[in-house]
């Protein structure tokens, strides 16, 4: 993966970035590894605050549905400079119906990025189909900042990101797309979570994009189930191109007998116009870049490097 080592740190000139921590979607079950998070965000040079919500618990989420709700709105109220969520897990689709998108597209206008993956893909996508407002594709506070270590690109990515200084993503993809050019609206996320959008008014109705996909813990028939049922939605087909992240922690059946993630991603190059790319580092996967849900992309392929960028 190319990377620019070319940064500085912006925060002299700007004054240290406000930075929220909060729980919109599953619970954090131990306190300990939320602090470390903001420990290592402060020392990269944000100031970081800890919602007050942010270590409720109801069942499997961060606090009952009104508590998370309130803390998204208090939030975007706030208009910190970066509202990054504390986990994915499951939650934000209780609330999509309730949110006030008016709201968070007015925080965005003041400044604030909203940053995640995994379940944060429901309030990117939600924003995008009702206010055409931007967000951020990127880590989670206690997965990427929480634990014993911080991948590099990782915190890189994000911190440049943050700063503005990020204009472009880099990978390697498979042979066969050399020359590729494409421009459109970058969106994607979740597969499972995109899905479930499908048909409801919060999915983006985008046209000519850029459209990104991971997903975990989904056995390859799901995956190829998912990625059809977009394909049969008109979906694929309206989109300049597919760029596929990670797919992981599944396990192989007996019955597959040959059928694999790589099968899957054949099988669908064959029965759709639109270039499907892989290679892309996102997911839930330790490596992952941060790029913005709603802008306009430029993608790029020389030889199998394909450059992302968004900058202007």
């Amino acid at each position: 993966m190319s990377h620019h080592h070319h940064h500085h740190h912006h925060e002299a000139e700007h004054g240290a970035q406000h930075l929220s921590l909060f729980s919109p979607a599953g619970v954090v079950v131990k306190a300990a590894p939320l602090r470390k998070a903001a420990k290592r965000l402060q020392a990269l040079g944000f100031e970081v605050d800890i919602d007050d919500a942010a270590l409720a618990k109801h069942q499997r989420f961060g606090g009952d549905d009104d508590t998370r709700l309130d803390a998204l709105h208090r939030i975007a109220r706030a208009a910190p400079d970066i509202a990054l969520a504390t986990r994915g897990g499951y939650g934000l689709t209780r609330l999509l119906d309730r949110i006030d998108w008016k709201l968070v597209a007015k925080s965005v206008s003041r400044g604030t990025r909203w940053v995640g993956h995994s379940d944060m893909t429901a309030l990117h996508l939600g924003l995008l189909a009702h206010t055409g407002a931007t967000s951020w594709a990127g880590p989670l506070a206690v997965g990427d900042f929480g634990g014993d270590e911080v991948d590099d690109i990782t915190q890189d990515c994000f911190v440049e990101a943050m700063t503005g200084a990020l204009e472009a993503v880099g990978f390697r993809t498979e042979t066969g797309f050399d020359g590729l050019q494409a421009k459109g609206v970058l969106w994607g996320g979740n597969l499972c979570v995109l899905n479930a959008l499908l048909g409801t008014p919060h999915f983006p109705k985008v046209k000519g994009g850029i459209l990104f996909l991971e997903d975990v813990n989904e056995h390859p028939y799901r995956i190829e189930r998912s990625l059809l049922q977009l394909h049969q939605a008109g979906v694929l087909g309206a989109q300049k191109a597919v760029v596929l992240g990670s797919f992981t922690e599944f396990r192989k059946s007996p019955l597959d007998r040959g059928f694999s993630l790589k099968g899957v991603v054949e099988y669908l190059r064959s029965q759709t116009h639109t270039p499907i790319l892989t290679g892309l580092p996102f997911g839930h996967v330790p490596t992952k870049v941060t790029m913005p849900v709603g802008e306009k992309v430029t993608l790029l392929v020389q030889a199998r490097d394909v450059l992302l960028g968004w900058g202007h």
